[in-house]
């Protein structure tokens, strides 16, 4: 269940990531603490995201936090990366790790299996398309339950 400030906050931080050349990822409020942790989850667009990119947008995205009120009450600010290890999920993602190996996992199994490992290639409305070793994979999206980065292979 998604905290209801979550697309508020979303809201603030895009443009503050924007202007720092970062992507927001993903926003949890975990509200079961106390005091409460907002983690916010970035990437930067030009390389690695690294310490420097989380202190940037810790600073930038509290002064903004601080400046809407929002949150009425203390909080914890917690700006991370996700790592490579991964799931991709919005269409930007699926352009972005073209070529890339994952893990695609399928509920029910699909052709008898249910974990396809390959390098993306891209998904349209209906199918997801890997390459196992020369070979084009067509698997249906209604199965699809996750695609994730592999970074073993």
């Amino acid at each position: 269940m998604t905290h209801p400030l979550v697309p508020q906050i979303i809201e603030l931080a895009t443009p503050v990531a924007e202007e720092l050349g970062l992507e927001v990822v993903g926003i949890v409020f975990h509200t079961n603490q106390r005091p409460p942790v907002l983690r916010v989850d970035i990437r930067n667009l030009q390389q690695d995201t690294g310490l420097n990119d989380c202190e940037r947008m810790s600073r930038a995205l509290e002064a903004s936090l601080d400046a809407a009120e929002i949150i009425p009450d203390a909080y914890v600010l917690e700006v991370s990366s996700p790592g490579i290890s991964r799931q991709i999920v919005t269409d930007r993602e699926f352009i972005s790790f073209k070529g890339f190996p994952v893990t695609i996992s399928t509920s029910p199994p699909y052709d008898g299996q249910q974990e396809w490992i390959g390098h993306l290639i891209r998904r349209d409305e209906t199918t997801v398309y890997l390459n196992q070793k020369g070979r084009v994979v067509e698997i249906p999206r209604s199965l699809v339950t996750r695609v994730q980065l592999d970074e073993r292979h």
